[in-house]
C-alpha cells in the first residue's frame, strides 16, 4: 500500500510538472541589432491563426486532488490507494483541459511581408489596423508601417 501512495505521488508529481512546462511566445523575437535598419517591402499574405491557450496547472492541481479525493471513497484497502492514484490522473487531466477550455484560445493575426531583399518576415499582431495584401511597407524596429 506504501508503494502504491508513492507511485501516485510520483506520477502526480509529473503530471503537474509538465502543466509547468515553458512554450515558446507567438509574439516575434526580440530585435538584434540588425533589426534597426529599414526595411521596405510589400504584404504578401495576412493569416488568422488560432493558438492553444496556455494553462497555468492549477486546474491540473485542483483536478488532481478532487479526483484523489473521490477515487479514494472506491474499494478497500490496498483497492483504495488505487483509486486514489487513478482518481488522481484522471482528475488532473480533466482540470487541465477545464482550465485551458474556460482560458479560451487566443487569436492573432500573423503577416507576411516580402522585403526589397527578397526575404519573407512575419509579425503577430492581435488587432489589425489598416494593414491589406499588397499593401508597400516599411519596417523600421521591427514596426510595420504602411507608405
Amino acid at each position: 500500500m506504501q508503494r502504491t501512495l508513492h507511485l501516485a505521488a510520483a506520477a502526480l508529481a509529473t503530471i503537474l510538472a509538465t502543466g509547468c512546462a515553458v512554450h515558446p511566445a507567438t509574439q516575434p523575437s526580440p530585435p538584434t541589432p540588425s533589426a534597426y535598419r529599414i526595411e521596405y517591402g510589400q504584404v504578401q499574405s495576412i493569416d488568422l491563426v488560432r493558438a492553444e491557450s496556455q494553462t497555468t496547472g492549477g486546474g491540473a492541481l485542483l483536478g488532481g486532488v478532487i479526483g484523489a479525493v473521490v477515487g479514494r471513497q472506491i474499494g478497500s484497502g490496498s483497492g483504495r490507494a488505487a483509486g486514489a492514484a487513478v482518481g488522481a490522473l484522471g482528475g488532473a487531466i480533466i482540470g487541465n483541459q477545464i482550465e485551458k477550455n474556460n482560458r479560451g484560445a487566443r487569436d492573432f493575426y500573423r503577416v507576411a511581408i516580402v522585403t526589397q531583399a527578397g526575404q519573407v518576415r512575419t509579425f503577430d499582431y492581435q488587432q489589425l489596423v489598416d494593414l491589406r495584401v499588397g499593401d508597400r511597407v516599411r519596417i523600421e524596429d521591427n514596426q510595420v508601417f504602411r507608405y
